[in-house]
This record gives C-alpha cells, sequence and structure tokens, in this order.
C-alpha cells in the first residue's frame, strides 16, 4: 500500500466558504477514481500556529494507483478550480504503508 500525504497552505484571506467548496470538491473524488483505497480531507483545526491549512490523506494498492489519481482528469479539475487559486504553498510525500 501507498500513502499520499499532501499539506496544503491556502493563501491569507482565503475563506471558510473557499476552503468548504474544495473540501466538497475533493470529497467527490473517491466515487471518481476508483484507485483510491482511503481518501480523507480536512482543513487544519488551529490547534497549532503555523500548521498547514489543510490536509489530503490518500491510499492505493500500489504506485500505478497513485500515479492515476495523480494524473486523473477529475483531481486535475478540482486542483485548478479550487485548489490553486487559493494556494500560498504545499508539501507532499507518499510513503508504503
Amino acid at each position: 500500500m501507498i500513502r499520499h500525504v499532501s499539506l496544503l497552505t491556502f493563501a491569507e484571506g482565503t475563506t471558510d466558504v473557499q476552503i468548504d467548496a474544495a473540501a466538497t470538491a475533493l470529497r467527490r473524488l473517491p466515487a471518481l477514481i476508483p484507485e483510491l483505497v482511503d481518501y480523507r480531507v480536512g482543513p487544519d483545526l488551529g490547534v497549532d500556529q503555523g500548521n498547514a491549512t489543510f490536509v489530503v490523506i490518500a491510499d492505493f494498492e500500489d504506485a500505478t494507483g497513485y500515479t492515476i489519481y495523480r494524473d486523473h482528469a477529475e483531481h486535475r479539475a478540482v486542483a485548478v478550480e479550487h485548489i490553486v487559486p487559493i494556494l500560498a504553498s504545499r508539501s507532499a510525500a507518499q510513503y508504503t504503508i
């Protein structure tokens, strides 16, 4: 199994409405991309200062499943429409679980 973790920091001035729209769009992806074994997304709780704004955690059977997700048209569309316009920075990693 492969786990993909993406930490997103949204730009200053990003609204809760924009974050909710991004979360809603991302949560639709498991129904559209069968390679997603498990998928969890959500905003940071704000408990610690300096954290990223949002996290995406996705599990796949193998690296091929991850690359299919990464390059999938629906995933790309969500990124272009909901993530990129409010993104200040992104950090990600994939590892074996």
